[in-house]
C-alpha cells in the first residue's frame, strides 16, 4: 500500500463548514454521490511528498512554517482519518505565506539537496533511494512533483483559497 501526498484547494467558507464539522470531512473529500471537485482544485503529488519535505525543511518530520506547510504544516481537522491520520489545513493566508517562500525556491534549487544516500538514511518513504541507481530518474520525479506543487500553491494563493492537505 502507497502512500501518496494529496491537496484540495477549498474556499474560506468551506474551511468554516469543515471546522464547524469536523466529521464531515471524509464525506467531503471521499463524496459517495455527487460530483467530484475540478482537476483544478486537487493535487496528487504521489510518493514525492516526504522528499519534497525533507528537500525543503532538512528534516524527517518537522520544520519551521512557512516552508514545513508545503506537506506536512497545517492544522489538524478533527480526529477523523482520511488515510493515514486527519487531514490539515492552511487558512488563505497561511497558503500565500507558504506560496511565497516556494516561489523563492525554483525547482533545479531543490534539487541541489538531492542526496540519495542523506534520503535513506533519514528513512525518507519510500525508501531505497540509494539502491536506485537511476538517480536523475528520482530527481525528474521530484522535481516534476515539486513543479506541480508551487504551481497548485500559486493558484490557490491567487485566489484566495485555503487548502487541505492529507496522506491517503
Amino acid at each position: 500500500m502507497s502512500m501518496i501526498g494529496n491537496y484540495r484547494r477549498i474556499t474560506p467558507d468551506e474551511l468554516a463548514q469543515l471546522r464547524a464539522n469536523p466529521s464531515s470531512i471524509a464525506e467531503f473529500l471521499y463524496p459517495k454521490a455527487g460530483p467530484r471537485p475540478s482537476a483544478d482544485r486537487r493535487l496528487d503529488i504521489d510518493k514525492a511528498w516526504h522528499a519534497i519535505h525533507f528537500l525543503l525543511c532538512g528534516d524527517t518530520w518537522e520544520g519551521q512554517p512557512p516552508l514545513v506547510n508545503a506537506v506536512l504544516g497545517g492544522q489538524p481537522l478533527g480526529d477523523v482519518a482520511v488515510g493515514y491520520g486527519p487531514a490539515r489545513y492552511l487558512t488563505p493566508d497561511e497558503v500565500k505565506e507558504t506560496f511565497d517562500a516556494l516561489d523563492g525556491i525554483p525547482t533545479h534549487e531543490l534539487l541541489e539537496g538531492f542526496d540519495p544516500q542523506a534520503l535513506d538514511d533519514a528513512e525518507i518513504y519510500p525508501q531505497g533511494w540509494s539502491r536506485n541507481s537511476a538517480s536523475s530518474e528520482d530527481q525528474e520525479y521530484i522535481g516534476g512533483n515539486y513543479s506541480s506543487l508551487v504551481e497548485f500553491f500559486r493558484k490557490a494563493a491567487s485566489s484566495g483559497d485555503a487548502m487541505l492537505e492529507y496522506l491517503n
